[in-house]
C-alpha cells in the first residue's frame, strides 16, 4: 500500500472534529478501563537477566578459550599430555584469537538475537493476556446487559399473559341476562310468528258486519 492511499482530503479534521463533540460522554468504567490499558501499554521495558536455557550457551559462546586441560591416560603418558597440551595454548594463544574471533563474535551476535526474540514473545504474551483480559470484561458486560434485557421481556410477557387470563376468567364468570319477553309492542318483534284470531272472534267480526 502507498502512501498516497492513506491520505484523504474529505472529510477534513474540522469536519471529524465537529463529530467528535457529538460524541456522547462515556461512563467512568469505560474511562478507567482505558486509563488503565494505556498504562499497560506504555510500561517501559524492565531490563530482564537472560533466561535460563541461553545461560549455558553464553557461558560458552567465546571459543577463544577451551576448558581445563586434562587427559584420560594414565602413568606417565598423561601428565606429559597435559604439559604438551598447555604448552601448545601458550605459544599459539594469539593466533587461535586471531583465528576465531569471527566466529565469537558471531556466537553473541546469535545469542543477542536470541535473547531479543525471547523477550518481544514475553512481552506479545504479555499484551495477548492483557486483551483477553479486557474481552472478557466486555463480554461480561454484553452478557449481563443482554440476560437483563432478557428478563425484563420474560416479565412483561408473563404480566400480559396473566391480564389475558385474567381478562377471560373476568369474562367466562359473568352471568349471561336472560332473554326478555315483551308484552304489548315489544312483543312483536321483527321475524315473530304473528297470532292469528280465533274462530269465534272472526264470527262475531262477521255477525256485526252483517
Amino acid at each position: 500500500m502507498r502512501a498516497e492511499d492513506l491520505l484523504t482530503r474529505t472529510p477534513s479534521a474540522e469536519t471529524v472534529a465537529r463529530e467528535t463533540q457529538k460524541l456522547p460522554e462515556p461512563s467512568d468504567e469505560a474511562k478507567e478501563s482505558l486509563r488503565q490499558l494505556l498504562e499497560a501499554s506504555a510500561r517501559p521495558a524492565v531490563t530482564t537477566p537472560w533466561p535460563a536455557l541461553l545461560t549455558e550457551a553464553r557461558g560458552k559462546m567465546d571459543s577463544r578459550y577451551a576448558g581445563p586441560v586434562t587427559s584420560h591416560r594414565g602413568g606417565l603418558t598423561g601428565p606429559a599430555l597435559v604439559l604438551a597440551k598447555r604448552a601448545f595454548r601458550l605459544v599459539f594463544q594469539p593466533f587461535i584469537n586471531e583465528a576465531l574471533r569471527k566466529q565469537v563474535e558471531f556466537n553473541e551476535s546469535i545469542l543477542d538475537a536470541l535473547a531479543t526474540i525471547h523477550d518481544v514473545q514475553r512481552e506479545h504474551a504479555r499484551t495477548q493476556a492483557t486483551w483477553r483480559q479486557d474481552v472478557e470484561r466486555r463480554l461480561a458486560r454484553i452478557e449481563e446487559a443482554a440476560r437483563g434485557s432478557g428478563t425484563q421481556a420474560q416479565s412483561a410477557s408473563s404480566q400480559s399473559s396473566a391480564r389475558d387470563a385474567r381478562r377471560e376468567s373476568d369474562t367466562a364468570a359473568s352471568p349471561r341476562p336472560p332473554p326478555t319477553v315483551g308484552s304489548g309492542s315489544d312483543s312483536t318483534a321483527p321475524g315473530a310468528a304473528t297470532p292469528r284470531p280465533s274462530a269465534g272472534t272472526s264470527r262475531r267480526r262477521r255477525s256485526g258486519r252483517r
